[in-house]
């Protein structure tokens, strides 16, 4: 077990952020997370440290990275204009939200998965996806399926999944990556601009898809993902369009914090 201290950080705000769909909570203070094929459990012990279920070097070489463990997350928020009310909300209500960095084909897949879904639906389908053909690595817990995996399996099991007219594409993208045609790995070295146009050439990504993945496995944090949560803030709170070149490397964080809030006050 490891304990450590760590500011702006929020079991159950990351899990219900709507980042990564295999985080969930098992009760007020504990998260289970599974990710690169491993699973860790995190306890918020109340107004002190945090324990995870993991030795020290794993949390250094993965979990450290994976919830951006090294960045100033109050720096994003002290930078928020003090005139921008909703946005200064939202960040107070949101402060324990950190940008993950996952891996990712299931990143992908996942957000392929999530057109015209709410997160519930969504964790559903992936779980089924992972229970379908992905690895088993305890006690009723499934790592996320390889490429390969996915790109074998028939109509009537991607169907069994959930997924509906998703399917193809999940087949789709499974395919190019498990043939080796689009290496997802080598974009990381790409460009934003370089990296959306290649994201955007898989069947069935759009563009909020491509500014999801860029975001919530790229790292890109200056993407600014528009779903219909963003959307309306946008056109209730700012004319119709959030002023990202104010916020230029980092509005990714405050959108974020702005999705978040928002479908509290829906």
């Amino acid at each position: 077990m490891v304990r450590r201290r760590i500011n702006n950080f929020n079991l159950r705000q990351i899990a219900d952020s709507g980042q990564c769909f295999r985080m969930v909570m098992l009760d007020d203070a504990h998260a289970r997370l599974v990710a690169f094929g491993r699973a860790l459990d995190i306890t918020d012990n109340v107004d002190g440290p945090f324990d995870f279920s993991c030795t020290e070097e794993e949390y250094e070489s993965v979990w450290s990275d994976y919830f951006d463990l090294d960045e100033d997350y109050a720096g994003f928020i002290s930078s928020i204009d003090p005139e921008d009310g909703f946005l200064t909300r939202a960040a107070e209500h949101g402060s324990g939200i950190r940008i993950l960095r996952q891996e990712p084909f299931e990143t992908l897949i996942s957000f392929i998965i999530s057109q015209r879904k709410n997160i519930p639906a969504i964790q559903s389908s992936v779980e089924k996806l992972c229970r379908t053909c992905g690895e088993k690595i305890g006690d009723e817990i499934y790592a996320f399926p390889k490429p390969s995996d996915i790109a074998m399996l028939s109509s009537a099991e991607l169907e069994g999944c959930s997924l509906g007219y998703r399917a193809p594409y999940v087949r789709e993208a499974a395919r190019r990556v498990s043939s080796g045609e689009i290496s997802l790995e080598a974009l990381m070295d790409l460009s934003d601009d370089k990296l959306f146009d290649e994201l955007m050439s898989f069947y069935g990504v759009g563009r909020k898809i491509a500014n999801c993945v860029m975001l919530f496995a790229y790292h890109r944090i200056g993407a600014f993902p528009v779903d219909v949560w963003i959307q309306r803030i946008e056109d209730e709170y700012y004319g119709g369009r959030f002023p990202v070149e104010k916020y230029k490397g980092y509005a990714g964080v405050l959108q974020q914090y702005l999705f978040f809030y928002g479908r509290t006050l829906k």
